[in-house]
């Protein structure tokens, strides 16, 4: 059995899934869970890339405890990786600070800056805006710094003693020409000048190669004998670029070609689409990102998904079935309670000292049904403004897939739909990414090895629906219409957007 494994190293946990190439099976997976290092600034949100290390050695050990299975026959590695998070390297590669990550809004100013110096819009999310931070409010650190990385590629560094940076991931830096695919000259120019190093070291001389996958006609690396020792994996098996989690995301529900959208339930949402063209999006609310496996990957990103429905568990002890079905109870709109979800601030409207909101609260809404189905409703109504807006720069769809942890709730499906004015279309696998780095990594294995397969086939192979499609309800398209009215005018009203 020849096998590939596809890692995905999140904000909350790293996962890892083994795929007989064959049969395109997911036969293992695994994770291992983690947090955000507490006690923090307001708005500041770090993990230690150690964090991540310790996850992959966990995970790959739960996998070579499956009593039916042999590590040795893993012959490709991919790895996907949070999009944005800044990992900076001293001269022996080792970790100066903690990663600032994407929702890290504590760079706000930074962003606004390097959007001025640009001339493009910088999201608060973006690398750029933690690197400027970091110079400007940690330049001892900064002087150390001899190499910046995202985090899924400081992972490939540990499995292959290679440092580079893929195209995919590269493009959600703030720092990078999207339509020519490689870092933007006069925006490391620029961003030089703002950090004062403009007769020092500068940031293009910490910046790894670059690596496109879109013609897969070399592998990027291969497991070292040290990562073979460290993590157990099999020496000389190949590794592929990988990318960040959309990209891998995005192959790993079929999302390569024209027509199919995805949507991505997790911490954050995504709403994306395969392009085969830039999609530049003059206010940078729409992401132009390039795919890990050709063409651009138009993407929207929400802060704020899961986080809001995990605030009602916690308040009030109960597991999601129950919520959901508590909130089931309760009619569409919640009685008048709206909820505007910006609990850690917010991307898409670019609202990054926003809070969250409940608006027109009456006795009896402080329940766990009618908060829990408030959060699915808000948050449903905030990512279906910025689908409007991604449809609006002329990406359309004809099937829109759902995955993520969140896209098992059959009440949050049906909201979605509505919102969306969509047929949804739930995957069986709802690890996308991890899926998608393992897919990555058989397509680049096919062509080193001579036996060449295209994505659209291992897609067929790999990427399977489950369930029946999830309809619109024309009550409930009704009465989401109307709130969604409701709810962009309060948005205006409190926050100006």
């Amino acid at each position: 059995m020849s096998l590939a494994l596809g890692l995905d190293v999140g904000t909350q946990s790293t996962k890892g899934l083994l795929v007989d190439m064959e049969s395109g099976e997911v036969i293992a997976r695994a994770d291992s869970a983690y947090g955000l290092i507490e006690g923090l600034p307001p708005g500041a949100a770090e993990q230690d890339p150690e964090t991540w290390r310790e996850a992959v050695r966990d995970v790959i050990a739960q996998l070579a405890a499956h009593p039916e299975l042999d590590l040795g026959d893993v012959v490709t590695v991919g790895v996907s990786g949070q999009q944005h998070g800044c990992v900076v390297l001293d001269e022996s590669n080792r970790p100066i600070r903690p990663a600032k990550l994407w929702c890290d809004t504590a760079t706000a100013a930074e962003a606004a800056e390097l959007s001025a110096a640009f001339g493009r819009s910088v999201p608060t999310g973006f690398t750029a805006s933690k690197l400027l931070w970091l110079a400007r409010h940690e330049p001892q650190n900064w002087a150390r710094t001899k190499l910046v990385m995202l985090p899924h590629d400081y992972i490939n560094l540990l499995l292959t003693g290679k440092a580079a940076m893929e195209v995919g991931d590269a493009s959600g830096t703030g720092l990078f020409d999207v339509v020519e695919r490689q870092f933007d000259a006069q925006a490391l120019d620029a961003f030089d000048v703002l950090s004062g190093d403009a007769a020092g070291q500068g940031l293009a001389a910490r910046l790894p190669a670059l690596l496109d996958p879109s013609t897969p006609s070399a592998k990027f690396g291969v497991i070292s004998e040290a990562a073979a020792k460290e993590f157990g994996l099999p020496a000389g098996a190949l590794v592929a670029p990988g990318g960040g989690d959309n990209m891998m995301s995005a192959i790993g529900s079929g999302a390569t070609r024209p027509g199919v959208a995805t949507v991505s339930l997790g911490t954050s949402g995504t709403a994306f689409a395969y392009s085969d063209a830039p999609v530049i999006d003059d206010e940078g609310l729409i992401a132009p990102f390039c795919g890990s496996a050709g063409g651009w990957m138009p993407l929207l990103c929400v802060m704020n998904l899961t986080g809001l429905t995990e605030e009602v568990r916690n308040a009030f002890g109960l597991e999601h079935g129950a919520l959901t079905e508590a909130a089931r109870k309760v009619p569409a709109g919640c009685d008048g309670l709206l909820w505007l979800p910006y609990l850690n601030g917010e991307r898409v409207p670019d609202l990054p000292n926003a809070s969250g909101t409940l608006l027109g609260m009456r006795p009896g809404h402080l329940n766990a049904g009618t908060l829990y189905r408030a959060a699915l409703e808000g948050t449903s109504l905030n990512l279906a403004w910025g689908v409007e807006r991604l449809k609006r720069l002329g990406v359309s769809t004809t099937e829109l897939r759902l995955v993520g942890g969140a896209a098992r709730n059959p009440l949050w499906r049906e909201i979605l739909a509505s919102c969306l004015d969509a047929t949804v279309i739930t995957l069986a696998e709802h690890d996308s990414a991890a899926l998608g780095a393992a897919i990555q990594a058989q397509w680049i294995h096919g062509a080193e090895t001579g036996r060449a397969t295209s994505l659209e086939e291992l897609s067929k192979r790999c990427v399977r629906p489950i369930g029946e499609p999830q309809l619109p309800v024309p009550r409930l398209r009704e009465t989401y219409t109307a709130l969604s009215m409701q709810f962009r005018s309060e948005v205006e009203r409190l926050y100006g957007s």
